[in-house]
């Protein structure tokens, strides 16, 4: 269903950004951060904070995110709250211009922490209406396209579009994985102290499968106590065992989880018929679901933002989670001796699963990004605890 905020309009005066989808439909606005143009698909957040989170989490790669919150900037950037070295999100689309800082944590503005990080930006679009063209026709494909000049040529911005093959069947973990196997370093932050350091002990060692890991996460498993060593996603089976891990963590990250589970899953299926204790986040849930014998699906408009309600099937307590998924893992494809331990109380669909018989477990969300903002730092403990 078209939305009359995007047709194939005449560029308005001042206009030097446009969002060009691959059915044709076209929004004008205002670029900022870096020139040029990028491809991907067009999702939403309903976060209204951690901006710079969102547009450094590798899970995005792939993607232009719209945030549904209208000021973007308003607290600045800073070094600390990058999420990965890697790339994650292409550009992001907001409704007013990138407000100015106002936070003492601020070390620059938005708008030139994203000319320096190679992402584009457009600002002035309507984002409630596109937004509902999301939740309506699923996530489209789009090149979102930044000119001082305003100079666009649209024929070839909605060629590359409608070229541009889509998620389904893309293995993205290749293009933000570590390409070298690293022993973590780092605790939680702290205000006024930043990031604590990893002690140096005889902590239960994990070994974590980075298919574009979020590094909280594993400031996290530092939290719980853990010693822990990155490894690239294609690390092989021998690798991980030479490591001599008490537990393998699989990571978040992006693209169709399939695609990546043709090398990934054999490993970790490996791994569970060994009975090595597994957690999984995000992309690690998926992984593990398609290890034990379930599939996935591409969903409609997928889960993103900071304020997601999920139902622990056991207790019935309800957590509130921060999420960022356009793949689920199919509920109805679990098969015997897999239990669904959380669901979304958005849509039903699956959150959680715990295998029968081994120290086994995933969740859909990300109990490391401060969601409740405490409701889910459970998993970590549970993890670590299950490695005695």
């Amino acid at each position: 269903m078209a939305d009359p905020a995007f047709s194939l309009a005449p560029k308005p005066s001042g206009a030097t950004a446009v969002l060009v989808l691959s059915d044709g439909h076209v929004a004008w606005g205002r670029g900022f951060g870096a020139t040029g143009n990028a491809v991907g698909e067009v999702c939403f957040n309903t976060s209204i904070t951690g901006y710079q989170e969102i547009m450094t989490d590798p899970s995005y790669a792939g993607q232009v995110v719209t945030f549904t919150f209208p000021h973007v900037g308003n607290v600045g950037v800073n070094a600390e709250d990058n999420e990965a070295a890697v790339d994650g999100a292409v550009g992001c689309i907001v409704r007013e211009d990138v407000t100015a800082p106002s936070n003492f944590r601020s070390e620059g503005t938005f708008d030139a922490w994203m000319k320096a990080k190679g992402k584009i930006g457009i600002a002035g679009l309507d984002t409630r209406a596109l937004t509902r063209r999301i939740r309506l026709s699923g996530a489209p494909n789009a090149v979102i396209a930044h000119d001082p000049d305003g100079n666009f040529d649209l024929d070839a911005l909605l060629a590359k579009a409608k070229a541009w093959p889509g998620l389904v069947g893309m293995d993205l973990a290749k293009q933000v994985t570590r390409s070298a196997q690293e022993g973590w370093e780092g605790g939680i932050w702290t205000l006024g102290k930043g990031y604590g350091r990893s002690p140096h002990d005889t902590r239960p060692h994990v070994v974590a499968m980075d298919f574009g890991a979020k590094d909280n996460i594993f400031r996290n498993l530092v939290q719980a106590g853990a010693r822990v060593t990155v490894v690239p996603a294609e690390t092989s089976l021998e690798t991980i065992l030479s490591l001599q891990p008490d537990g393998v963590f699989l990571s978040n990250g992006p693209g169709d989880p399939a695609a990546t589970g043709k090398y990934a899953v054999p490993v970790i299926r490996a791994l569970l018929d060994q009975g090595m204790p597994l957690f999984g986040i995000c992309l690690g849930h998926q992984m593990l679901a398609l290890a034990a014998g379930a599939q996935t699906i591409k969903m409609h408009q997928g889960h993103r933002g900071a304020n997601h309600p999920v139902k622990r099937t056991a207790e019935g307590v309800v957590e509130i989670t921060s999420m960022n998924h356009g793949f689920a893992v199919d509920a109805a494809t679990l098969p015997d001796g897999v239990v669904e331990t959380h669901v979304s109380l958005f849509d039903g669909s699956n959150c959680g699963i715990e295998i029968t018989g081994k120290k086994a477990f995933s969740v859909q969300y990300h109990p490391e990004a401060s969601p409740g903002p405490q409701d889910s730092f459970y998993l970590f403990t549970k993890f670590i605890e299950s490695l005695a």
